[in-house]
């Protein structure tokens, strides 16, 4: 096998990527980027009902948007290829006919009435249910049957052993042959199980490591005895802790709709906090919260991913969201927060108010949805004043501070946040009044309400026409 470790994520795309699939994804990708490996791609298509080309770019648009990126898979197509189970259905009959003629696996022509009534039967007398090898020594079909009416089983070894391996992140792992069944490989319709296809195109894709979710723990062990059938060393294998959702139970598709990695995406999370926050659920780096992704190359290692499940925590991605609303770019954020706005119904591309608005907005904003809402403020014509505050800050001696900031606004040559605090500040001086006695009644005006950002960043987010516009409004109001 490569020195250079090839790590591999094999979704099966029957639906969106799911949040647990997304930290599998990126594990294996760090992985990969550490030691100067190879990350594959590979669709385990064999679902031929619930196997979509919408979830297979759902998939896509989930890694893309992550920043996951691939060496080798859909649109990359490398050595390997392909990289669709459903397209590599004569590799898997070739190796199946292989373990037929050693006389390691055979046709089974036992129907699935029989073997759910042996079923019923055994779980009612209190036992556990195991294949009883019915077909293990037949050499014809029996009578009525055919052989392309078969599916394929694994012939596991008799007598006494044990299964084992050590794992990465669970350490020593084993179970005896006894609690193993003669398992199904390959269907009649010729389409690959999972333990099966797994191993034959883990092996001809020389990946070394496998690491996924520890749901996927009891399979390892007929897939340890394939490729001991087949003569191959199997890989390195990495099962990681279950993520939960707030309820504690396992984070599931038809429970929690946060199991969906692009509803972060509509509701304004950053995929840098959703990888932030993902990567936590069952790995750690001593008492780090905030981490970049080289940090996350720099630090990854399996040898530190834990056994405790995940535990969904909304409040924490948010805070780690606003963390990350901070620390990139004013402009990176801007750029994100068009399409909130757009969405909202705003014509805001190259609007020159973008990074103002996110410098302004994100100490309190904790989504781009949210900053978006509170932009949206400035962008349409006109407020509804709160009465409230109107009542308390747009009459009396108020309206005539308010009509001196107006006179001073509007004379400005620039519209700069130094220019029109410098007017504030100038009213206040020559009123002999506090600042805030200036600024509130200027507030309320321009948002409606008592709370935004600092008065000179409000008058300049509003625009000159508008800040005007909706000032004299407030003077004819209050009389």
């Amino acid at each position: 096998m490569p020195s250079a470790p090839r790590v591999r994520f094999a979704p099966s795309p029957t639906g969106y990527l799911h949040i647990g699939g997304a930290r599998t994804a990126l594990m294996n990708f760090l992985q990969a980027r550490r030691h100067g490996g190879t990350f594959i791609l590979r669709m385990e298509d064999t679902d031929r009902v619930r196997s979509t080309t919408e979830s297979v770019q759902a998939i896509l648009d989930g890694l893309n948007w992550l920043g996951i990126d691939w060496d080798e898979g859909p649109g990359k197509e490398g050595p390997h290829a392909p990289y669709f189970q459903t397209q590599r259905l004569d590799t898997y009959k070739k190796h199946a006919d292989q373990l037929i003629a050693e006389g390691k696996a055979y046709r089974c022509y036992c129907t699935r009435a029989d073997l759910d009534a042996q079923r019923e039967a055994t779980e009612k007398s209190g036992g556990f249910f195991k294949y009883p090898g019915t077909c293990r020594e037949l050499k014809a079909p029996p009578p009525g049957r055919r052989e392309d009416e078969a599916v394929i089983r694994f012939k596991m070894p008799s007598g006494d052993g044990t299964a084992s391996f050590v794992d990465k992140a669970l350490g020593a792992i084993s179970k005896p042959y006894s609690d193993l069944d003669d398992w199904v490989m390959l269907r009649a319709d010729g389409i690959p199980l999972y333990n099966f296809g797994c191993v034959i195109d883990d092996h001809l894709m020389d990946i070394t490591l496998v690491a996924r979710g520890q749901e996927h723990v009891n399979s390892t062990f007929p897939q340890l005895m394939l490729y001991q059938a087949l003569g191959w060393t199997p890989p390195e294998f990495a099962h990681l802790p279950l993520i939960l959702g707030p309820d504690r139970e396992k984070l599931s598709k038809r429970k929690h709709p946060e199991a969906d990695v692009m509803l972060h995406k509509r509701t304004g999370i950053m995929p840098e906090a959703l990888n932030n926050f993902v990567i936590r659920l069952g790995w750690s780096h001593g008492n780090d919260e905030v981490i970049t992704r080289d940090q996350m190359f720099e630090w990854f290692d399996f040898a530190d991913v834990g056994t405790t499940s995940g535990v969904w925590n909304p409040e924490k991605l948010l805070w780690l969201n606003q963390q990350w609303m901070k620390l990139l770019p004013e402009t990176t954020v801007a750029e994100r927060l068009v399409p909130f706005l757009e969405a909202k119904g705003f014509s805001v591309q190259g609007d020159s108010r973008l990074v103002p608005l996110v410098r302004a907005l994100r100490e309190r904003a904790r989504t781009l949805e949210e900053m978006a809402t509170t932009a949206s403020l400035y962008f349409r014509k006109g407020v509804t004043l709160d009465e409230k505050a109107a009542a308390k800050h747009l009459s009396g001696d108020s309206l005539g501070l308010l009509r001196k900031v107006r006179d001073g606004i509007a004379a400005l040559p620039e519209w700069t946040v130094e220019a029109l605090d410098g007017v504030v500040k100038s009213v206040s001086e020559s009123s002999a009044v506090g600042m805030g006695k200036v600024a509130q009644p200027v507030r309320v005006a321009i948002t409606g309400n008592t709370t935004s950002p600092g008065i000179g960043e409000t008058l300049l987010l509003a625009g000159r026409d508008e800040a005007l516009s909706r000032i004299d409004a407030a003077l004819t109001r209050g009389g």
